[in-house]
């Protein structure tokens, strides 16, 4: 009875025009913030002299991901950065972790190297390391989301089903173990497994387990999620090595058989290999929240 009053009506709709006024005017301070942010520090990790990576690299990228997730809620009204600040902040807590994994693992290989770590302590560089990659799993999340409010994954709900049998998962699974031997027995010839293996053996994994899987979406023929992430991994990718190039310390590339013509210091075809890599995020990002019964993330594919 007391919804049902002309004053009482008014007084609703008031509080509801508040508070979409108060959410505006926050998304407009992520925009802000993280425009100033991002050309600010994409300036000064071009420009200053000497050293200069190990303090630009983190706020710039945090500029991007605020910026991204700003335009992701004025897009669609929401984004991991709006929904749930919490979660959003542990995406950075479980990003260092992951990419620390891939680092153990090119040691095998030394695809790529840094130059200008040589000046600093090994305490400084795993400090300074672990800050930078806590940036990778937020970017490519939420630029998977704001890739979402295109609709452009709308035309890849009805695909071919994968991963519908046992057998699949299971060939998936073997698979995945089968290219992580080739890559650590003959990395000169396992480029591609490093972005690929882990893929193949977590995601069968999570399905198995419960946890969200994309294996479980692309066994009902639906991929837009992997679509997005696809989009997503090579936006990400082609910044990461733009902003990169300039750069100092910086990374540089030794890719067998693929080493020739170059896009920036990426290889043009290592690109392909962000498409995997972005898929390995999500898996390995939904195996650490499952075993941990972490709420995970959603709706941003």
């Amino acid at each position: 009875m007391f919804l049902i009053y002309p004053d009482n009506f008014l007084i609703i709709t008031l509080l509801s025009d508040f508070f979409m006024i108060k959410a505006s005017r926050i998304i407009n301070i992520y925009i802000l913030t993280g425009a100033v942010l991002l050309f600010l520090f994409w300036f000064l990790i071009w420009h200053l002299d000497g050293l200069r990576s190990h303090f630009t690299f983190f706020p710039l990228w945090l500029g991007y991901i605020l910026l991204i997730g700003g335009l992701t809620a004025r897009r669609k009204g929401s984004s991991l950065l709006t929904r749930n600040f919490k979660s959003w902040c542990l995406l950075f807590i479980f990003s260092a972790p992951v990419w620390w994994i891939f680092e153990w693992l090119n040691k095998m290989a030394y695809y790529w190297t840094y130059l200008g770590v040589e000046s600093f302590s090994d305490l400084e560089y795993n400090i300074f390391a672990t800050i930078s990659f806590s940036t990778v799993i937020p970017a490519v999340f939420s630029t998977s989301e704001w890739v979402e409010t295109f609709h452009i994954g709308d035309n890849f709900t009805n695909g071919i089903k994968v991963g519908v049998h046992r057998s699949t998962r299971l060939l998936f699974f073997t698979t995945g173990w089968l290219m992580l031997l080739v890559f650590l027995l003959w990395p000169k010839y396992g480029a591609a497994f490093l972005w690929m293996s882990l893929y193949f053996i977590i995601d069968p994994l999570n399905y198995r387990l419960g946890f969200p899987s994309l294996l479980k979406m692309t066994s009902k023929g639906d991929w837009s999620a992997v679509i997005q992430l696809w989009i997503a991994s090579l936006i990400c990718g082609f910044l990461w090595e733009m902003w990169n190039y300039f750069a100092y310390p910086k990374w540089i590339y030794n890719v067998p058989f693929v080493d020739d013509w170059h896009i920036f210091e990426m290889p043009a075809l290592g690109y392909l290999g962000y498409l995997p890599f972005s898929l390995e995020l999500y898996a390995m990002y939904h195996l650490i929240t499952g075993l941990l019964k972490i709420k995970p993330v959603s709706n941003f594919v």
